[in-house]
Parts: C-alpha cells; structure tokens; sequence
C-alpha cells in the first residue's frame, strides 16, 4: 500500500525553504521547470522507487519508467492511483495537465497522452522533484 494514504503533509513557506534545496524549492513549491536533459534522474536505469523530495511519499516505480526522449524521467504509471493527483495547467499559454503529490501538493511536472501502453500516459516528471531508493539485493 503506497504512503500516499496517510495524512496530508502541511508546512510553511519557510519550513519548505529550510528542507529543500533552492531548485527542489522553485521546482516542487513555485512549479519551476528544470531544463531537459539536466536532472540527475533522468538516466536512472536501476531497479527501485521513487519518491516525493519533499514528504517522501512513494510515487514511481522503476519498472513504469520508459525513456520518452524527452529529457526528463517519464513514467506511464503512478505507484498507486492515490499517489498524484492531476490539475489543470493553462500557464506558457497552454493547456496541460499538471502532476503533484497527493501527500504534499509539490509539483511534480506534467502528464501527456503520448506514452506507451497499457495507459498510453507519459508522466514527465522532474528529477528535483524526486528522490531515488534503490531497491535492496
């Protein structure tokens, strides 16, 4: 069962600003963007989950990520259904589906109906916005 399930995650401004680094900060709280091809989780091939960087809620797993080509951790399936919740997006004079954490609200990044199956959903999700636990051999 995913830890999305528990209780929601609340803190303020500053209490945010304190944990995350500076562009964990802008990317999860401001629904920044880190620039394609730069996130350290963008060519994570191991075996293992990802997690929120800000409530450590489980949100990924490895075997969901695909490579997409387009310079960010893409994924075609949450952990769980509970796991992220979906907005609409009409910022950059566009429409897009926003992806947060269901735990916490950090943003996450978007998703696209442009993936492989079985959903057909690419998760294009920021590196920052993650954290990566191996899985244990």
């Amino acid at each position: 069962m995913a830890e999305t399930k528990t209780a929601k995650v609340e803190k303020t401004d500053a209490e945010w600003r304190a944990q995350l680094t500076p562009e964990q900060y802008h990317i999860t709280r401001e629904k920044g963007t880190e620039p394609a091809f730069s996130g350290a989780l963008y060519r994570n091939h191991a075996d293992g989950i990802y997690r929120c960087v800000a409530c450590d809620a489980e949100l990924f797993k490895s075997d969901a990520k695909f490579e997409s080509g387009s310079g960010w951790p893409s994924f075609f399936l949450p952990m769980d259904s509970t796991a992220v919740e979906t907005h609409t997006d009409i910022s950059h004079g566009m429409e897009r589906v926003e992806v947060t954490c269901a735990r916490c609200g950090a943003h996450l990044g978007h998703v696209f109906p442009d993936g492989p199956t079985p959903t057909g959903l690419r998760y294009c999700i920021n590196s920052a916005s993650l954290d990566f636990e191996p899985e244990k051999k």
